[in-house]
């Protein structure tokens, strides 16, 4: 090394120690322990990040399951700076164009005729899904339908009420009591059936215990069923074919809204562009966030199905709806938006998620007989790899080896994810989620660095 180099490698880490000192007096990280020393990020590119030291690091978790189109696309931040040019801001209570025609192009997505309501994050989406539900009972004379069903290990959301819905304890028990008329059911957890089935020699109980707990709830009391067409964050939980079929024919049966959470799922990460469009159903209300933006602006939506939106409109005591978002579907949010889904479009990134999904998947056959891993999972371009301590048993992988695995790819270049803080015992599944610019090489790396990992334990 040079003296000039040596010089600039000092200069380097001096600001770097100063840049983690100021973040150690002000910064609160979000879903961390104390870390004194995170990782600084610098750039991003495609389907790579790096940090502020030159390393670079595959971004197997897309950041957190959001930047879909990768890293650093030009036209994205184009489109946001000429709308910030011509209109920075104006609140939905009236309208803007930017809005009108995202507006157009979800409902086209979503295959129908769709009102939209936007908001700023998957929470919020949520949130709004859960009031006008019940506003919606009320208008059509049943004001006594406020409960909720969601499922165990699901995730929903951050606030009193989206965390209501989540069913991992982990998340929640500190901050009870939270909104109350929630229930959860199990989920289609076919490797860890709560119901002692197999696939194939059961009765898909984990649908039909929808209609068990309406009925015993009283089906007058039930507004809507909420969930992610396959759980992701709770551990990547995949449901059989038929099952969401099943279960909106049980909610149309007793008067049920199905509610879709696409916040993951959504913009061509199952290979669709929506996960539920994979099984050949229609959500009354779907919700989304994270890659409607591909993350590069915060922007969320519930979409309403017409008939529904329309008991909202006329006059009349508590008619309208009474929910409002100073920022949610600013202009330039929904500009980038547009483009990012013309983008996706135009370049055939739904179809190329689903492809690259199915490589990663074959791929992630060289690790199947490992002695840790008892069960590879996945949905689209998402993949789950279940550790545990004994392939037998199923007892599921200590934390240490979880975190071990998870290390040891960081060291080798790739960063991935698990269901952290959310089941008791079972935070024991590595998460995959990249973004769709990944290239056979990435998920060729991906593989053999995840191979290399479990091969430490």
């Amino acid at each position: 090394m040079s003296k000039n180099e040596a010089n600039a490698q000092r200069r380097s880490n001096a600001d770097k120690e100063e840049l983690l000192e100021k973040d150690r007096t002000y910064m609160w990280h979000h879903m961390s322990p104390y870390n004194p020393n995170p990782l600084i990020v610098a750039e991003g590119k495609g389907s790579w990040i790096t940090d502020i030291d030159g390393n670079r690091y595959l971004d197997g978790m897309s950041g957190l399951w959001c930047v879909n189109i990768g890293y650093g696309r030009d036209e994205l931040a184009e489109a946001a700076y000429e709308q910030l040019k011509m209109l920075a801001y104006y609140p939905l209570t009236q309208s803007h164009v930017p809005a009108i025609e995202l507006s157009e192009k979800v409902s086209e997505w979503l295959g129908g005729e769709y009102r939209i309501f936007y908001s700023n994050s998957g929470s919020e989406a949520n949130e709004v899904a859960f009031k006008l539900v019940r506003q919606y009972h009320h208008h059509r004379g049943q004001s006594n339908r406020y409960k909720i069903i969601s499922r165990y290990r699901a995730y929903h959301g951050n606030t009193m009420g989206s965390l209501a819905a989540t069913g991992q304890s982990i998340r929640k028990v500190i901050y009870e009591p939270l909104a109350p008329g929630f229930l959860h059911v199990s989920p289609p957890y076919c490797y860890r059936c709560s119901f002692g089935k197999t696939y194939g020699h059961c009765n898909l109980e984990c649908a039909e215990v929808f209609d068990e707990v309406i009925n015993w709830e009283g089906e007058e009391t039930v507004a809507a069923v909420i969930m992610e067409p396959a759980i992701t964050g709770g551990g990547v939980i995949v449901p059989p074919p038929e099952y969401l079929p099943r279960v909106q024919e049980i909610c149309n049966k007793y008067g049920v809204l199905l509610h879709i959470d696409e916040v993951i799922c959504g913009f061509g990460r199952s290979g669709r562009k929506f996960g539920y469009q994979n099984f050949g159903i229609k959500p009354d209300i779907v919700t989304m966030a994270k890659g409607f933006t591909s993350a590069y602006l915060p922007l969320s939506a519930t979409a309403v199905k017409a008939e529904i939106a329309d008991t909202f409109m006329g006059s009349g005591t508590n008619r309208h709806f009474r929910h409002i978002n100073t920022f949610g579907g600013n202009p330039a949010a929904c500009a980038l938006a547009l483009r990012n889904l013309q983008l996706l479009e135009e370049e055939g990134l739904v179809e190329r998620a689903g492809q690259l999904g199915m490589e990663l998947r074959s791929k992630l056959s060289a690790i199947e007989d490992h002695p840790n891993v008892g069960d590879i999972r996945s949905f689209g371009f998402i993949a789950g790899i279940e550790l545990v301590e004994n392939r037998r048993t199923k007892e599921a992988a200590e934390p240490a080896k979880v975190a071990q695995v998870i290390a040891e790819c960081k060291k080798r270049g790739l960063l991935i994810g698990k269901n952290g803080d959310s089941i008791p015992g079972f935070n024991n599944v590595l998460t995959l989620s990249p973004p769709f610019s990944t290239t056979s090489d990435d998920v060729e790396f991906i593989v053999n660095v995840i191979k290399e990992s479990l091969g430490t334990l």
